[in-house]
């Protein structure tokens, strides 16, 4: 482990030195400016990030040439300990919760391993309404299974403690007799294979204390999750397998679609408070660098076969669950000198902070490039060093998504499941085009949302909207004016430069000046509808 993490950091080193110095060669002539020093600051801020991106991709990418087009079939070799179902749900549409549940059961009783499984709806709905159609909901589901029995609903009075204080709830009153827990979303749907694969994991080696798989989107109508999960779903692939390879038994925990030991769970996972006596409200991580502490291993299976979940259906939806796991990520900051965690534990939890990090480096460097144009009317543009620092940035900083795209292209069988090579380069065009737009959009919002955490304003855990919708271009424009507005003054800016400048800009900040039509177009159904009528930015799922 310490020479696969030493390899890691090389790696991060080397992009890092490559970064700055093509920068330096790219700022320098001409003189420096204070424009010029907050851009070559920007960039150094950023750049540690950058290379550990490219050290996932590259890593992933080597170790997944070789893994199996599909996975071998899980054999039931002996009894299995008995585990517990457990779904959490708040204010859900329980029409859209059960049914995967209901079929995850079904499908375990016709592999004859149904017995060892019990299912436990773990709600803390607060809502009158979602209340009392969630009891029908339940009563009808246990009405209709084979072994009514084996199915459970609890609701607490209140939600003390979130998500987190449901499973420990649950853990100290209902969990008794039980070896293991398979936690699940209440978007969450996985194959029996993938939860055979995990409980006989856990079986097999009583070290792991949790073993999380690898999740993946499911088949989605709307045209954003559509382009979201395609390119998703490429750089998850590469990322996991790097993170697997070299963070071995301390590997990252995001929550959902895993299996929990709930004896260690249960005795070394009560999380603390934070410094003003609330609760934290990302809770996965901290978990898994306790239970780490203590001795029991953390492994992520790095496969994307049988472990789903729901994406946002609209950008709305996804800035809100993003700016909600910043939140809850950030206060991982108070957590850092917890007694207790091992350094991998820490660094699990600080590179939660970094993920959500980045941005204000990105917003800076952009407003100074901007300024620099506007008013620096000496500096020479030097067209190679310029050249060499952006391929550095964007292939270092997509490398996970880019190799994962390369993987798929360099093997026949891979490529059969997206439908052949043309589809997934059309794929591949058009999932580009949305994450450069919808990044520049993200870089705002998050910088945004990082200064009100600054100021001391706290996030909502609201409950998600997981149904398809249209965006009104009103709605846009009440979310998304602070974005236009910034682009618009920017490119001002880079127009009076010339349109040099306005070129480099474009693919990195465009997506400021049309984050209004760009929400709404990605929401609109019809163009779900011609995406998935052609077939175009399709996972395997819904091709088979």
């Amino acid at each position: 482990m310490p020479l696969r993490v030493l390899t890691v950091i090389l790696i991060v080193f080397i992009v890092f030195l490559c970064l700055a110095t093509a920068m330096f060669l790219t700022l320098a002539p001409g003189g420096w400016t204070v424009a010029k020093a907050v851009m070559m600051l920007s960039c150094l801020g950023a750049a540690p990030w950058v290379g550990f991106c490219a050290a996932n991709g590259l890593i992933g990418f080597v170790l997944r040439l070789s893994r199996p087009v599909v996975l071998p079939s899980v054999g039931i070799d002996g009894a299995l300990p008995l585990t517990a179902v457990a779904l959490t749900v708040r204010n859900e549409d329980m029409a859209l919760v059960l049914p995967s549940a209901g079929r995850l059961l079904e499908r375990l009783d016709a592999l004859g391993v149904g017995h060892a499984f019990t299912l436990f709806v773990l709600s803390d709905t607060n809502d009158p309404a979602a209340v009392s159609a969630e009891e029908r909901a339940m009563a009808s589901f246990r009405t209709n299974d084979r072994f009514p029995d084996r199915i459970h609903y609890r609701r607490r009075p209140d939600n003390s403690g979130f998500k987190a204080g449901n499973v420990m709830d649950f853990l100290e009153r209902l969990a008794d007799g039980f070896e293991l827990m398979l936690i699940l979303d209440a978007d969450s749907d996985m194959t029996p294979a993938a939860v055979l694969r995990l409980v006989t994991a856990m079986r097999d080696n009583p070290s792991l204390g949790i073993i999380q798989h690898l999740t993946v989107g499911l088949p989605a109508s709307s045209a954003f999750p559509r382009l979201f999960q395609f390119g998703m779903r490429a750089g998850m692939r590469t990322w996991a397998t790097a993170l697997s390879w070299w963070q071995g038994d301390a590997s990252v925990y995001w929550g959902h679609n895993a299996v929990v030991r709930i004896t260690p769970f249960r005795e070394h996972c009560r999380l603390p408070l934070l410094p003003n006596g609330s609760h934290i409200l990302s809770h996965d991580q901290v978990e898994a660098a306790m239970l780490r502490g203590a001795g029991w291993g953390i492994r992520l299976l790095a496969e994307e076969d049988g472990s789903y979940e729901a994406n946002p259906p609209a950008l709305p939806e996804f800035m809100r669950r993003e700016l909600r796991w910043l939140a809850g990520n950030f206060e991982y900051r108070h957590l850092l000198r917890m007694p207790g965690l091992r350094p991998m534990g820490r660094w699990q939890l600080m590179q939660a902070i970094l993920l959500f990090a980045t941005p204000p480096f990105y917003l800076a460097f952009l407003l100074a490039a901007a300024w620099a144009a506007a008013t620096d009317t000496t500096s020479p543009f030097p067209f190679g060093p310029a050249l060499a620092a952006t391929l550095i940035w964007a292939g270092a900083l997509y490398a996970p998504k880019l190799t994962g795209y390369l993987e798929v292209l360099l093997s026949r069988e891979k490529r059969m499941l997206y439908g052949g090579p043309v589809r997934i380069l059309i794929g591949i065009t058009q999932e580009t085009v949305f994450t450069l737009l919808l990044d520049a959009i993200n870089v705002v919002a998050k910088t945004i949302a990082m200064v009100r955490i600054a100021l001391g304003l706290r996030a909502a855990w609201t409950p998600q909207n997981r149904s398809d919708r249209g965006i009104s271009w009103t709605e846009a424009a009440h979310l998304l004016w602070p974005q236009t507005i910034i682009g618009l003054v920017v490119f001002a800016c880079f127009v009076r430069s010339g349109w040099t400048a306005v070129a480099w800009a474009a693919p990195f900040a465009i997506g400021l000046v049309l984050a209004i039509p760009f929400c709404v177009i990605t929401a609109d159904p019809a163009v779900g509808t011609w995406l998935r009528e052609r077939r175009l930015a399709a996972v395997p799922e819904e091709l088979r």
